[in-house]
């Protein structure tokens, strides 16, 4: 078995799939881990208006619409803004609002909490950069989800999937800090491809990816950052022969990431105990 077909392997991605069954199981998979804990009572999500958010709210809220008549208990998706100051992208995100349809949505803007943290870590001695400050903001937008999940009787979920997994191209304990992963198995173009069959507006699943987390270099394109196409690790994902340069890159990202994959390391992952 080649590295690829290993990695392939380890993140269960397909060559092909089935949109429709690709929708049904995802959308059962939420359904199903909320009614085995019967304690849980909402799906919360942040919204950025990009691709994985929106895919990932819609298929909540059709979740919890179904699980509603299905059972009569109140469940709820709950969509929830998160901006630092002013989002770049405002128009897209509540386009993105306006196709999910969230039973609830929260604004909660994080750059006084963020700045805060800047700060105290100034007077402290420690000066962040600019990329520190970005996973600042990351880790905030988690901790925000989290208090609102916990007074909403809610699971945290998270828009990891296999193009983002296999890079790593999140922040550990930030967007990565999650309780359920409903896309963990698609790459990117399959997640456009659900996008579509749902009948999402075509400018959102199309925009460039950014994370948007750096002030020095403003919506980032994520394939800039990461030095590779989607379309490369689509590709990768889905067992396709590629140039040997790219190729190595992404296994580059892939092995320097494998600590966010992991839990944290115990004497029996360190030593043959």
């Amino acid at each position: 078995m080649t590295f690829q077909e290993e990695v392939i392997k380890k993140l269960r991605c397909k060559s092909e799939i089935n949109v429709d069954e690709e929708i049904r199981l995802t959308v059962n998979f939420l359904k199903d881990y909320l009614k085995k804990n019967s304690f849980l009572k909402s799906l919360v999500l942040g919204i950025s208006g990009g691709q994985d958010s929106t895919l990932c709210g819609k298929l909540c809220q059709l979740a919890v619409e179904e699980l509603r008549k299905e059972t009569n208990v109140d469940y709820k998706f709950i969509a929830v803004r998160l901006p630092y100051g002013e989002q770049f992208d405002e128009e897209d995100c509540r386009d993105a609002l306006d196709f999910i349809k969230p039973d609830k949505v929260y604004t909660v803007n994080i750059k006084n909490a963020v700045d805060a943290s800047v700060e105290s870590l100034k007077l402290a001695g420690v000066e962040i950069t600019d990329f520190a400050k970005g996973n600042e903001k990351a880790r905030e937008r988690m901790k925000v989800q989290y208090s609102i999940a916990t007074m909403n009787s809610g699971l945290v979920v998270g828009t990891d999937h296999a193009a983002e997994a296999i890079t790593g191209f999140y922040t550990k304990y930030g967007d990565g800090g999650v309780d359920i992963a409903p896309l963990y198995r698609l790459n990117k173009r399959q997640g456009k491809a659900l996008l579509k069959r749902l009948g999402c507006p075509e400018h959102l699943y199309l925009k460039k990816p950014t994370a948007d987390l750096e002030e020095n270099r403003p919506a980032l394109e994520d394939e800039v950052a990461l030095g590779i196409t989607y379309d490369n690790i689509d590709d990768y994902l889905e067992g396709k022969v590629l140039n040997a340069k790219i190729r190595e890159k992404i296994e580059q990202h892939y092995l320097k990431s494998e600590h966010k994959r992991n839990l944290p390391v115990t004497v029996f992952d360190f030593y043959n105990m």
